[in-house]
Parts: C-alpha cells; structure tokens; sequence
C-alpha cells in the first residue's frame, strides 16, 4: 500500500501515448524513453500491449533488462492468451505487474463485445485470477468506467478485488466525466465496494473535454491514490492527464490537496523534450508547465512586475521543473522598462534621453519582427537596425524525380552576391542545405512550421523554425506570399542573428606596430 499523503504516478506514454497518431516509436527509442521515465521518478511504467505486436514484446523485454527500479506494467485483454502473452514479456522484470481489462459500459458491451453483464463479470473474474497466478501484482481496468451503471460497476470491481487484483483503475474513456461525477464516483466506490479499502483506487482520463487533468485531481479528492497518465499529454484523440500538469499542481497547491508524488519535477522539462525529439510531436508553445512560453513574459505591464518581484506574475520557480529561468521577451509589447533593464545586464549603463532613443528604435524594428534578441539590442546599440545581414535575392526550386533542388543567390553583408545549390529529400530540405552552404553557419533543425497569416487574397505564408546551433536553440521566423521563401527568411533571420553575435563577441583587430 502507497503512503496516503503520496500519489503513485503511472506513465501510460509508451503504452496509451505512443497510440496518438504519428507518435509510434521503436523497442530502442522506448527504451531510452524509459530510462528517462525512471530518472524522472514515476512509479510505475506501462512498456506496452505485449499481444498487439511483436516490437511491443521486444520493448518490453528490453526495457525489463535495463530499467530495475520501477515497477513494470504490460496490458492485456481479459483473455488468457493475453495474459500468457503479458507474462512471457515480463520475464526477468525487477518488479512485474499484468494490467488487464474488459469494457464494462453498456454501449461497450452491446456494441463491442456483444456480452452480458454475467459473461462481462465472468470475464473478469477469472481474468484477474489467472494473471494473479502469474504475477503478484494485478491492476484491473474497468474500460469506459465512467459510463457504466452504477451496480454493475461496484459488482465487477467486487469481482476483481476477490480474485485477487491490487490495483483496480476506473477510466474516464471518452473524457466524458465531470470533475464533481469524478470525485463523487471514487468517494462512493472506495467506501461501499467491498474490500475497497484494501487495493489502490485508480484514475485515467482522457481529455476530449480538455478536463483529464481536473478529473484526476477531482479522482484524487474522491480517495484515488494512482493516476494514469502520460509526459506532454499524449494519446488517443484529445490526450491523457499530463504528467507534469498534475505534479505540478499538487506540488504548486500543496496546502489544498494535501498529497504530492515522488517525482523529480526538475527532470519534468528534459523529459518533455526528450519525447518530443522522438516522436516529432511538437510542444504547443503556450502548454502549461512545459511549453516554451510556460515562463516567458512579453507585455510591458507583467515584465515591470516580474523586474519588481517574480511573483507578481509566477506561481512556481521554472527551475523546480527544469527551465534555466524565466524569460522576458522583447517585442512589440514589451515596455520601455524591460528594454532598460536589458540593456543593463548587457554592460549598457543609459542616461533617460538615450534609453528614449533606443526604446524609439526597439519598436520600430518590433514592427519588421516579432522577437528582439541581444544580438538586435546590441546591434541598436551600434546604430544598426538591421541593414547589414545576409539577404536573400533570388531562389530556384526544384522537385522533380528522387531528390529536390536549390539553387539560390544571397547579398551577403557587405552587398556581394553569393551562389549556392544543393540537393535534399525535399524542397525545404535542399534550400536549407543551400543557405547552408552559402552563408557557413550550419544549423540542426529542431522543428518547422508553416501556417497561413491573414485571410483570403492579402494572406500570406509564415514559417517558423526552431533549430540547434552548437548547444543553443534559436527560433526564427519569416513572411511571404511564397511559403518556400518565407522558410528562407526564417531560416537567415536565425543564421543573421548567430552572426551578428559572433561580431559582437570577436576581439578588435589589433593595429600594426611599425618600427
């Protein structure tokens, strides 16, 4: 039995998250996946469905080999080659749980499993019993839980408790519950079912509503002492309960609820990331806890409350979730304060007549671009708004046969005009490799979008790119009624900005000494 002030986690993201459409990973990406899982604390890892799929057994296996601390879960259906199945792949696991689960709502049982209540309860039964024989450790899911009818839930979970299950979870399915259904459900569950109070209550709640998080709290206040969820919330259709919303608001609002998990809520943000670069899934940007503008404060008003004192517009400390620091981002609605304060921390100390100057300056570049970095404040500093750089004079793509083309030409900052081709496996590809080749600054991308600004015949395309250079990742972005130029913009608005600050940084030549 878990601590009553402690909340187990149980990451469902290799199991329920890799089910989100584009997110399939490999038995060796679920591994690394793993570790990073166990290094994060959670308790309990769901490797897979071990009888879905032969990569899903071997992932199982190998993560068993490696991972020893946590405990190990694999689902399987309420049938006993199911269960055989689940057993042979936990062969060798430190600590070995069988999930197994059967559809108990009545649209699942007439629709789906074409059963009765008895067969449904029956089914369960000696499903759990079975895996007990196998494995200490037995969970039981009620699939569709929240829909089924009330006696008929406390009878099957009856069942499975007497057969031996330790953990029984009642998922929210369809995310269809509410979170006041979802505290109630749990609260009468635990205190009328019999031998309730010796197993761990379980919650898993997807998130078509966009409530999986509130339910999981809710199911926390009704007395659930497990949650099922996954790292960046992943999973079918709308999702599952975030890992990291969850811990965070336990930890955040630890007075009210009174419980917290073992997680190392530091390791929240690598871990978030990690998952990101193997499944490609990118992060919305506004993503609580763990999207990049999480911590970042761009309004003039909050930024000279956060120079005054971080909690004027902070709930926690982004280091206690892994970001290095808050960040205020200069842009069109930052103020003249944050620009100041800026200045300062890069070595600029300004009378008031020469910070209005720059200030004036800052919002006219705000209106070409929608972030100001240091590299542009130092630039502004220097009386340059931009009018050196690389730019871009003309582009020829091709995309014909196996590999794509580009051929394109560029001013560089003193006004020569420089060519470059190059090939890749698509358009974007090969004038990424081109700008690459021209200007000398190699850049790793991280992620690339494209999206419409505007609408009807004044729209125009804007690309946006996220890329590594060296250990930093920049972000960039451009315009254009062409969406393949504006990903050239963007792609030179981040390599003018590396170059711009390796200017900046480089030591003045040193003058000839004659005799």
């Amino acid at each position: 039995m878990t601590a009553p002030d402690t909340i187990r986690i149980f990451d469902t993201t290799l199991r329920d998250g890799e089910q989100s459409p584009g997110c399939s990973m490999s038995p060796q990406q679920k591994v690394v996946m793993a570790r990073a899982l166990a290094e994060l604390g959670v308790d309990i890892i769901e490797t897979g469905f071990p009888a879905s799929s032969e990569s899903d057994r071997e992932a199982a296996r190998l993560i068993a080999r490696e991972v020893r601390d946590p405990t190990l879960a694999v689902l399987s259906r309420c049938l006993p080659a199911d269960i055989e199945a689940s057993a042979r792949a936990l062969e060798g696991t430190a600590r070995p749980r069988i999930h197994v689960f059967v559809s108990t709502s009545p649209l699942h049982r007439e629709h789906k499993l074409r059963m009765s209540r008895q067969q449904v309860l029956d089914m369960a039964a000696t499903s759990v019993a079975h895996a007990r024989r196998l494995v200490d450790d037995v969970e039981f899911s009620t699939e569709d839980g929240t829909r089924t009818e009330d006696d008929f839930l406390d009878e099957v979970i009856a069942a499975a408790i007497a057969n031996g299950a330790t953990t029984i979870n009642v998922p929210d399915t369809l995310g269809y519950a509410t979170p006041e259904e979802s505290r109630a459900l749990f609260q009468r569950l635990i205190a009328t079912v019999p031998g309730a109070r010796d197993v761990i209550f379980s919650a898993h709640c997807h998130n078509d509503l966009g409530l999986a998080v509130a339910n999981s709290l809710a199911a926390i206040e009704g007395g659930a002492r497990q949650v099922e969820c996954t790292i960046n919330g992943i999973g079918e259709r709308a999702g599952n309960c975030a890992v990291e919303e969850l811990a965070m608001a336990l930890k955040v609002r630890n007075a009210f609820y009174g419980v917290d998990t073992r997680l190392d809520t530091r390791r929240l943000v690598p871990t978030s990331q990690l998952l990101r670069r193997l499944t490609g899934m990118s992060v919305q940007r506004n993503k609580a806890i763990v999207g990049e503008n999480a911590f970042a404060h761009e309004s003039g008003i909050h930024q000279h409350g956060m120079l005054r004192h971080r909690g004027t517009y902070e709930i926690m400390n982004p280091s206690d979730v892994g970001w290095p620091d808050s960040k205020l981002v200069l842009g069109r609605h930052s103020g003249r304060a944050a620009v100041g304060h800026r200045l300062r921390a890069l070595g600029y100390t300004l009378e008031d007549a020469q910070l209005d100057q720059v200030f004036a300056a800052f919002k006219a570049l705000c209106e070409r671009q929608r972030v100001v970095d240091d590299d542009d404040l130092e630039a502004l500093m220097h009386g340059d708004v931009h009018g050196q750089g690389w730019r871009l004079a003309s582009m020829t793509i091709s995309d014909r046969g196996q590999r794509a083309s580009a051929v394109i030409e560029l001013s560089d900052p003193d006004g020569n005009k420089v060519s470059e081709s190059a090939l890749g496996d698509g358009p974007v590809d090969a004038l990424f490799a081109a700008l690459a080749s021209a200007t000398g600054v190699e850049l790793s991308l991280e992620s690339y979008q494209v999206h419409s600004v505007g609408i009807g015949r004044d729209a125009r395309g804007e690309a946006s790119v996220s890329v590594r250079h060296g250990e930093d990742i920049f972000d960039g972005s451009g315009t254009s009624r062409d969406i393949i130029e504006a990903s050239a913009l963007a792609w030179l608005d981040v390599a003018n900005r590396i170059l711009r600050g390796r200017a900046a940084t480089a030591p003045a030549p040193q003058q000839a000494v004659h005799a």
